[in-house]
């Protein structure tokens, strides 16, 4: 395997993780009875996380049957590595805040929004590639 894959299998396994730990903090939330927003934020980041991770690793998977160069390979990973860590960074900051992170807020807002940005742009930027990788194998 790749080593390419192998770094994308890494940094998928860390998010699932993290965003399988993040139900700990969903479960007090129902628990108390917090803010439908607070709630909502939570359960976010708790499944969004790991359906991230699966990402990564179905793209890990799918690596082999790509017939491009090993460069176009790294810029699908890292631009999927650096979305994750963003969406890591942004979907529990807005759960802990009540930021929703979609406008530029003032203070952690602003680290939530610049966090969803950078994952949003990431994921982007890795689906644009991964067309042209894939167009390119047919």
């Amino acid at each position: 395997m790749e080593l390419s894959a192998r770094h994308l299998i890494f940094h998928a396994a860390i998010m699932l993780l993290f965003g399988l730990l993040l139900g700990a903090p969903y479960a007090r939330a129902i628990k108390r009875n917090a803010e439908a927003h607070i709630t909502n934020s939570w359960r976010v980041a708790h499944a969004s996380l790991p359906m991230g991770a699966i990402l990564m690793l179905v793209t890990a998977a799918l690596f082999p049957a790509l017939t491009v160069s090993g460069n176009i390979k790294w810029a699908i990973t890292i631009a999927l590595v650096i979305s994750a860590y963003g969406f890591c960074i942004a979907l529990p900051l807005a759960a802990i805040t009540g930021q929703r992170g979609l406008a530029a807020g003032k203070g952690l807002g602003q680290v939530v929004y610049l966090g969803n940005v950078i994952g949003a742009m990431g994921s982007l930027v890795a689906a644009v590639i991964f067309l042209y990788a894939t167009f390119v194998s047919l």
